[in-house]
């Protein structure tokens, strides 16, 4: 006997196993995240999306939500520049085109990029990961 999965069901088990308490809001919001390909999102598109999904939330809900995802680990924020992130759903080892003149972000995956002679950690610290954002513009020129 076959049994339909719950629609929140990815959603929820993706909160349960962050530790964090499934609210309707961080629910609906996850679900708008997780239940397709990975993505990269601002917080202004992911609030357009709640509401255009009938999804009453704050864009200050919003941004506490991607804070606490990305505290849990469900999401690493990529910072293009001073008070522009991204919230990218992809957690893996990876590196990123930013396209200045577009704002498009896309993924590097993490084997085509090698970084070398990195320097050693400051005392009392370890280097956790690094990240490189190649920076692009898309050239009308390019045939």
């Amino acid at each position: 006997m076959m049994t339909a999965e719950r629609p929140f069901k990815r959603a929820l088990d993706r909160l349960n196993g962050a530790g964090l308490r499934p609210t309707r809001q961080r629910l609906g919001l996850a679900r708008l995240l997780f239940e397709g390909c990975d993505r990269h999102v601002t917080a202004e598109q992911l609030h357009g999306e709640a509401l255009s999904a009938d999804l009453p939330v704050s864009l200050a809900t919003v941004y506490n939500t991607l804070n606490q995802f990305t505290a849990a680990g469900l999401l690493r924020e990529v910072v293009v520049e001073a008070g522009k992130s991204y919230f990218d759903t992809n957690t893996s080892d990876h590196h990123h085109f930013f396209v200045e003149n577009t704002g498009r972000l896309e993924d590097i995956p993490g084997d085509r990029l090698a970084v070398q002679n990195l320097p050693t950690a400051p005392g009392g610290t370890r280097i956790a990961r690094v990240d490189v954002i190649v920076r692009l513009i898309e050239d009308d020129r390019a045939p």
